[in-house]
């Protein structure tokens, strides 16, 4: 079975971003860039404004959580974390915890189809949940034809499509919700280099789609920049051979 296609990419435009923001969650809604961040005491849900790359509005979560994937449900966003199983549902006009939910082991990336949350916890499986009690539907494991693709990270829902960073690598993987197939890779190598990275931790970990004008836009953990881009339709000679 042959591999999936390598695709590369170009950037269309740049955005600020802040390097404090160690990101987890990312998504793009109604003109506003939401954010999910990390670390303990450091962790945080926020609103920006694209334009300038400052916070509309933020809250922060307790310092014992580890915030992780975000993703928006309705008129919530749902904000889980890393290992205490709490994932936290805020109002998304005033960013107020409503309810919290539970759930077995990391929480990792998040987004969404039209009826299920879609979630991460580092392994090669996706899970399906209910938006409303967060349990398990159903999961899939990802696989580049024999090879299973683990360390899914951020995850983004494109044109019926999951979209999934994988933890320190500069590709995205494309990804059937139907069977976890690999459908190709995205290349992002050389978007931002080295030594614009604050450390080893600064890595490629965010991926937003604004669904109406068909844009594209990647971050990563204290990235100075959120890029919007283009991927190429054909696949990179590499792949070729």
């Amino acid at each position: 079975m042959q591999a999936a296609a390598v695709q590369g990419y170009t950037v269309v435009a740049r955005y600020p971003h802040s390097t404090s923001s160690y990101t987890e969650g990312f998504f793009y809604l109604n003109g506003v860039f939401y954010e999910g961040t990390g670390l303990e005491g450091q962790s945080a849900l926020l609103a920006i404004q694209p334009k300038t790359g400052e916070p509309i509005k933020s809250v922060k979560l307790p310092p014992q959580y580890f915030g992780e994937g975000i993703v928006d449900w309705g008129p919530y966003i749902y904000e889980w974390t890393w290992k205490s199983h709490s994932c936290f549902v805020y109002d998304r006009s005033t960013l107020r915890v409503v309810k919290r939910l539970s759930y077995d082991g990391e929480g990792w990336g998040m987004t969404r189809t039209s009826d299920r949350i879609v979630t991460s916890d580092g392994s090669a499986k996706l899970v399906f949940r209910d938006p409303k009690t967060f349990k398990p539907s159903r999961s899939i494991e990802v696989h580049d034809g024999p090879v299973i693709v683990d360390q899914l990270n951020e995850l983004e829902f494109i044109q019926g499509e999951i979209y999934a960073n994988i933890w320190h690598s500069d590709r995205i993987a494309r990804i059937s919700p139907a069977d976890g197939h690999v459908i190709a890779w995205i290349d992002l190598s050389g978007l931002l280099p080295l030594k614009d990275r604050v450390d080893g931790e600064s890595v490629l970990n965010g991926i937003a789609y604004d669904a109406r004008h068909d844009r594209i836009f990647v971050t990563g953990k204290q990235w100075p920049w959120v890029f919007q881009i283009k991927v190429a339709s054909k696949p990179t000679e590499e792949s070729l051979h």
